[in-house]
């Protein structure tokens, strides 16, 4: 569920901030900040359902998903495929949010 609850945050932020490159990067009306801003209030919604400990513990491990999506982002809605650094670099994240999500908890 803990993947579901981030996949769906990332999304919801990736389509909050773009409305905001749109407006301000692509011209478009100003109006498009408007669903934008009901995706950035969803986004922060859904942080809160993940099941972490502590909000900073949440985040930090959500940070690896949304790069992965922001990628996805990139390769579908814009159209630019990511190179072996983007997915080399994805990669690290995804293992260093793994970490912070599933590891134990205890003394260091």
């Amino acid at each position: 569920m803990t993947l579901v609850v981030y996949a769906a945050a990332a999304l919801a932020e990736i389509v909050g901030c773009f409305s905001f490159w749109a407006w301000l990067r692509l011209g478009r009306s100003v109006w498009w900040i408007v669903p934008g801003m009901g995706a950035l209030a969803l986004f922060a919604y859904l942080l809160t359902l993940a099941p972490a400990d502590a909000a900073g513990r949440a985040y930090a491990a959500y940070g690896g998903i949304y790069i992965v999506a922001s990628l996805l982002w990139l390769w579908l809605a814009e159209e630019a495929r990511p190179d072996r650094w983007d997915i080399a670099g994805a990669g690290l994240c995804l293992a260093g949010a793994a970490v912070i999500l599933f590891g134990p908890r205890g003394e260091f």
